[in-house]
Parts: C-alpha cells; sequence; structure tokens
C-alpha cells in the first residue's frame, strides 16, 4: 500500500474527501499518477473520474491544471472541492467568465502556492499571457 507523508491513500481519501473506500480502479489509477505514468482513463458518468485526478493533485507539488470546455461543469468541481472543508483558493477556474479582479485573485493564489487545481478552457490554456504566466508557477 503506498504511503504518502505517513498517510496511505485510504486514509486520504478518508481524511480529505470522507470517502471509505475508491470505487473500482480508482485506487490503481492514482497510483500510477503518484508514479508518475502517464495514464488514460474512460469511466461511464458518475464512475469516480475526478476523484483520480483530484486526490493526486491535491497530495502532490504543485497546481494540477484540468482542461475543461464547460464552464459549467468547472464550477460545479470547483464548488464540490471546496464544499469538502478546503479552503477557497485550493481550487479555481479560469474562463472567460471571470472578471479582471477575478483573474488577479486566482493568480495571486497561484503564485502563493495555495491552488492545487486550476480547471482551464481550452482558449484561456494557449492564450499568450496565460502560457507565460504558467511558466512561473509550478505545476504538478
Amino acid at each position: 500500500m503506498k504511503k504518502v507523508n505517513d498517510y496511505s491513500l485510504n486514509e486520504l481519501l478518508k481524511k480529505i474527501f470522507g470517502f471509505d473506500s475508491f470505487k473500482g480502479n480508482q485506487e490503481a489509477i492514482i497510483n500510477n499518477l503518484l508514479e508518475g505514468r502517464d495514464t488514460f482513463v474512460i469511466m461511464p458518468t458518475g464512475g469516480g473520474k475526478s476523484m483520480c485526478y483530484q486526490l493526486p493533485a491535491i497530495i502532490s507539488p504543485g497546481t494540477a491544471i484540468i482542461i475543461s470546455p464547460l464552464i459549467a461543469l468547472m464550477k460545479n468541481q470547483v464548488d464540490a472541492i471546496r464544499n469538502f472543508g478546503a479552503e477557497q483558493g485550493i481550487a479555481h477556474f479560469l474562463n472567460s467568465s471571470l472578471s479582471k479582479a477575478e483573474i488577479a485573485e486566482v493568480r495571486k493564489d497561484l503564485k502563493n502556492g495555495k491552488t492545487k487545481l486550476l480547471y482551464v478552457a481550452p482558449e484561456s490554456l494557449t492564450k499568450d499571457e496565460n502560457v507565460q504566466f504558467f511558466q512561473e508557477i509550478d505545476i504538478s
């Protein structure tokens, strides 16, 4: 059983998300990611895909960038991760729905290492200003 900071993955799952056990192949997928292996995962809706990248992102150094074309899904994912008792800055999204002040807040949290999960729209990912900014932060 893999240990991270003296905790097993099951203990971290319980501590961070409140779940007693993994669903299906989640634990094997997470172990692959934590061992630095590229991992391609296909699961049905409700199959637990989000946990497969959220847990590794939270326990790894840096920020994970998640590319999503759906603004509503980004908001839903950010709200969900924040509802597990995590502080607001742990997850953000970066897309066209944000004001300049909100973008500045997201960037501040990223620079300060507060943000573990950043959901980005494909078009935001390729903007020159964002590409340059991403080069300045630690990406997990």
